[in-house]
């Protein structure tokens, strides 16, 4: 196809007439563009700083300032292509049906975010801590956006997600600093009473790891059909819980037996409908 020297003439004055008519817009874009990206990534960084004075979680650091960074970015996006003369109310419609659509999708994942914030915020519990919830317990070894890790007794590693751990009930044995022992230990009819209360009040008071203050508890805590049942409250720091607890059942069992007192087995009353 061959062109006419005029036709050409004409294509060239026409672009450059459209050129120059277009030249603002696409100069004042490109100049949102650049002075946006350079705002988006101080603001970032001054995001981040506060973050990190706050001691939140690193993890959720990254996390929520990535999640800003690429909100920033979007806003930034949909702000140039409308300043070339773009049309944008389809591509925010677009956008907005992509967000619901994920976010019906990964429902429960958000739940658990949530969970995960609210948790590494207010705080119940931190890493290191001994807590029991959702029907397990464990010392916290990682608090992750959507899980927390918790690690048991046996050595073993459970998973619970954020979202279920934030609503509902969490006692965490470590935030007080210390615990008391509620231990029963059941003696026959036959026993003096005041004997064995003494027995067990110097066996606690033989113990260091027995806390002074707040004082402990021996006293009558049931009588049953074939025992009597003394209730045993020593305080202890968090850290001497289970040995205290063992060293405790030990002690009073080596000095009853030798001072000839006999621990009666506790044997579960029948209810009157299984009589």
């Amino acid at each position: 196809m061959n062109l006419d020297p005029s036709q050409i003439t004409d294509y060239a004055s026409t672009f450059t007439k459209v050129l120059i008519d277009y030249s603002p817009k696409l100069i004042s874009a490109f100049l949102i563009l650049f002075a946006g990206l350079y705002v988006i990534r101080l603001i970032n960084r001054f995001i981040r700083t506060i973050m990190v004075k706050r001691d939140l979680d690193p993890t959720l650091t990254k996390f929520l300032a990535d999640i800003l960074l690429w909100v920033l970015r979007v806003l930034l996006f949909v702000s140039f292509i409308s300043k070339l003369g773009i049309e944008t109310s389809s591509f925010v419609a677009i956008l907005g049906a992509m967000g619901l659509a994920v976010g019906l999708s990964l429902q429960g994942s958000l739940s658990n975010f949530a969970g995960g914030m609210l948790i590494i915020v207010f705080k119940p519990f931190k890493v290191g801590h001994s807590i029991e919830a959702q029907g397990v317990s464990g010392t916290v070894s990682e608090i992750q956006i959507f899980v927390t890790k918790l690690i048991t007794a046996n050595n073993q590693t459970i998973f619970v997600p954020n979202g279920s751990l934030s609503n509902g009930t969490i006692i965490n044995y470590s935030l007080q600093g210390s615990r008391r022992l509620d231990l029963t230990i059941s003696i026959s009819y036959d026993t003096d009473i005041k004997k064995a209360k003494d027995i067990i009040t110097a066996v606690l008071n033989q113990n260091p790891k027995v806390l002074k203050t707040p004082s402990f508890e021996v006293s009558v805590k049931n009588l049953t059909d074939n025992s009597i049942q003394l209730a045993v409250r020593p305080w202890v720091i968090n850290e001497d819980f289970g040995i205290v607890y063992a060293e405790t059942l030990e002690n009073c069992k080596l000095a009853f037996d030798t001072a000839g007192i006999i621990i009666q087995p506790f044997v579960k009353e029948m209810s009157q409908s299984n009589a």
